[in-house]
């Protein structure tokens, strides 16, 4: 029964192994987490267990997406994998506590059969973000075990293990608040626990000591109730904590907002869906808007039948006490989620019914058999009708798991099975837009914005489309008005800085960038932001504090390593330069503004072949990089490597016709080299004239270049013209040294000699 149980959920879940990570919080939870991505490591345990991030406190659910990263890497199949193991374990769990419980073995497997396959559970198995259900599943499943094991021998060790099991099922996710009131349904049934009736037999009311009926061994409903005291201690804490977590974080809908007979309506509705959803699981997506109204017909039919089933279970608790059970077990968990106390701005989740459904399944599985036993042909019939139901499911949850493969298929899905669906729009167009369909994504963005006006998320990414395109003070005015909306939005602060720094505001954005950082103090990339703007604003030593911060969060930030060896060049610190540039090329090999910063510090050392090499891995990255062609032009000419040199200028002067430095140095190597192979008169004669043309002939060093070139192609009489205005140029401006050196030169031109170097200058 378990090998079945395995190969059908790994046939429908397996394909998860190829599937992404997804724009729906898998990035908050992983793939751009630091702390996550930082493993296990001692601060990151810390983190775990202090932090409030994604308006959750669940540390295990943390420390188990570090210990993926720390083992996996951040390969997303591997970890869409880890879930898919989870959610396999307690399928098994489920049905070796259930037949330990009831012995009833093909009842046992139909119910956990149902809990792998279900299309609803999709949502709690393919999505990484969601690892939290099927990790509290986990605690779940082995709490039940536990229980069942101290029941049959109640002794304060095994109590403590049930105890255990609880609490680090609450630090996987608080949805297991309910499990002590699931508990005593199991006292109930099938553990058979309960007495409902205080009457005594005859004897014992005489005061003779009597053996106790099996039936008087049970305990009353306030016993047993008293007996998960502790449990329910827990409960209230997580409760408590998980309130607060999700109000500070901005989660919990405020009450103006969303009135409280408005939740209520929309609790006795998503009672009744998720059971119609559990029956015909189709049209499920990842996000169901709000309603904008709720008809009273709609209301009124399923709190009818709420009543109704709720009516039935109960009359028929004493025959079938699995009825009571399994509809009570499904009311009651979920309560927490059902929107009473509304979290986000869902009207109900798949995700939500991961362990009420198992409810709904106890009744399923009880009730068929139960059916089919009152006619002879009943199980015969019962075996088709069971296969027909497990190949149905597993057909719907196969293409169900299809759908989350990416964002653009999840959201896509989405729009098909809503309407009015604002989260899917604006998800739809950031997944777009990472794609660079900017047309497409925009005007997904924009329909989000018409069903929800005032929907800052759908501003901000509005926004940065628009920052994308170039039109930076359109995609600032949306920016504002997100922040508007929603003062708190990390978003909206940090895109916005982004955009002002571009438009050179630096002192503005560095106040947004410290506002997202005080919001989400734990984002590298605002605290690299941050630092270059303050560096724009020449704040050097701030800038490379909050380098360090980023590093300190993310320390394979091969940009923030490169940004900081550059500001520490900067203060003269070489040696801690050089170690960071190195760490970035480490981490990020054709990050081609580090290797070819650190050929310029390298070149300044006189390290020339070093330098040679690093501006030659630059151009490689950056091929049509005119400085760096000019840069690396002149380390050749220095390791005595002309031709090569001249070859660099050239494509220097290409990519970039008015580089007066390019045009200047080239001149100077065709005018002046030793090597005849390497000098060229009319070539350097064309580069120096256009030099000094764009300078109006009004800079001393080109009008020397000038005439070294007339000198190499003998016209003598232009070369002692021209080297005798640039030396009075050049001490008439200060530049004594360079005039000396004209002046060397200009005795050369007189005595009818070009001027010769071996090296460039």
């Amino acid at each position: 029964m378990c090998s079945l149980l395995v190969l059908f959920t790994l046939a429908i879940y397996g394909q998860t192994a190829t599937h992404g990570f997804l724009n729906f919080d898998d990035r908050r939870y992983v793939s751009e987490n630091p702390h996550v991505q930082g493993g296990l490591a001692p601060g990151n345990l810390v983190w775990a267990f202090t932090t409030g991030h994604c308006s959750n406190w669940h540390p295990l659910t943390w420390l188990s997406h570090m210990l993926d990263c720390q083992l996996l890497g951040l390969r997303p199949g591997a970890h869409h994998l880890t879930s898919v193991a989870l959610h396999l374990a307690n399928t098994l769990l489920l049905y070796l506590g259930l037949k330990l419980m009831t012995d009833a073995v093909w009842r046992s497997a139909a119910v956990a059969g149902l809990f792998a396959i279900h299309p609803l559970h999709v949502e709690s198995v393919a999505w990484i973000a969601e690892r939290k259900d099927v990790l509290s599943g986990l605690f779940w499943m082995l709490t039940l075990l536990a229980y069942f094991h101290y029941v049959k021998n109640p002794t304060s060790l095994r109590y403590l293990l049930v105890l255990l099991s609880f609490a680090l099922g609450l630090m996987a996710k608080p949805m297991l608040v309910t499990l002590p009131f699931v508990l005593l349904l199991l006292d109930f049934w099938p553990l058979d626990r309960m007495r409902l009736s205080e009457a005594k037999s005859k004897e014992a009311r005489s005061g003779k000591r009597v053996q106790p009926r099996p039936d008087e061994r049970r305990r009353t409903p306030l016993l047993l109730a008293r007996e998960k005291v502790p449990m329910l201690a827990f409960s209230a804490a997580s409760s408590v904590v998980t309130f607060a977590v999700q109000r500070k974080g901005g989660a919990v809908a405020a009450a103006d907002g969303l009135p409280f007979g408005v939740r209520i309506a929309n609790a006795i509705v998503s009672y009744a869906a998720y059971i119609g959803k559990t029956i015909w699981p189709a049209r499920l997506a990842a996000f169901y808007p709000y309603p904008t109204s709720l008809p009273a017909w709609k209301v009124g039919s399923a709190a009818a039948l709420l009543a109704g089933a709720t009516f039935i279970a109960l009359r028929s608790s004493g025959k079938r006490p699995y009825l009571a059970v399994g509809w009570l077990w499904y009311l009651g968990t979920l309560v927490p989620v059902i929107g009473l106390v509304q979290v986000g701005t869902q009207s109900m989740a798949d995700r939500y019914t991961y362990i009420p459904i198992i409810g709904l399944f106890i009744i399923a599985a009880w009730g068929a058999g139960d059916l089919t036993g009152r006619w002879n042909s009943g199980r015969i019939a019962l075996v088709p009708s069971t296969a027909a139901v497990i190949a149905a499911c597993s057909a719907a949850a196969w293409f169900q798991v299809r759908n989350w493969k990416d964002s653009v298929t999840l959201w896509r899905h989405a729009l098909d099975v809503t309407t009015e669906n604002f989260t899917a729009q604006n998800n739809l167009g950031a997944a777009l837009s990472s794609q660079w369909e900017i047309d497409e994504a925009a005007a997904h963005i924009a329909e989000a914005l018409r069903i929800k006006p005032d929907y800052a998320e759908a501003h901000c990414g509005l926004g940065a489309l628009l920052a994308r395109q170039g039109k930076t003070r359109e995609a600032i005015a949306h920016y504002n008005e997100a922040l508007r909306i929603k003062p708190d939005l990390v978003e909206g602060h940090y895109n916005l800085a982004l955009a002002l720094h571009q438009q050179g505001r630096d002192a503005e954005a560095v106040g947004h960038y410290i506002e997202a950082l005080r919001l989400d103090p734990d984002d590298a990339a605002a605290y690299f932001n941050l630092a270059n703007a303050l560096d724009a604003q020449g704040k050097t030593a701030e800038a490379i504090e909050q380098y360090t911060w980023a590093l300190r969060l993310k320390p394979d930030y091969a940009e923030a390593h490169s940004n900081l060896g550059a500001a520490l060049w900067r203060q003269g610190s070489t040696a801690e330069a050089i170690t960071h540039y190195s760490a970035a090329l480490r981490i990020k090999p054709d990050l081609a503004e580090a290797h070819y910063n650190l050929g310029t510090l390298l070149h300044q050392q006189g390290r020339i072949p070093e330098a040679v090499e690093h501006y030659t891995e630059a151009l490689r990255f950056q091929p049509a990089d005119a400085e760096i062609h000019n840069n690396l032009a002149i380390a050749l000419a220095a390791e005595g490597k002309p031709e090569e040199a001249a070859g660099h200028y050239r494509q220097a002067i290409r990519l970039k016709p008015d580089s007066l430095k390019a045009m200047k140095s080239l001149a100077w190597l065709l005018a002046t080299d030793g090597n005849p192979r390497v000098r060229n008169a009319a070539e350097a004669l064309q580069l120096a004239e256009r030099a000094c043309e764009l300078t109006q002939y009004r800079q001393p060093v080109l009008l020397d270049t000038l005439a070294a070139a007339y000198a190499e192609g003998g016209l003598f009489g232009r070369a002692v013209e021209t080297a005798r205005g640039a030396a009075a140029l050049a001490l008439s401006s200060g530049q004594k040294e360079l005039a000396e050196q004209i002046q060397g030169r200009l005795q050369l031109y007189e005595a009818g000699r070009p001027y010769r170097e071996a090296r460039q200058p």
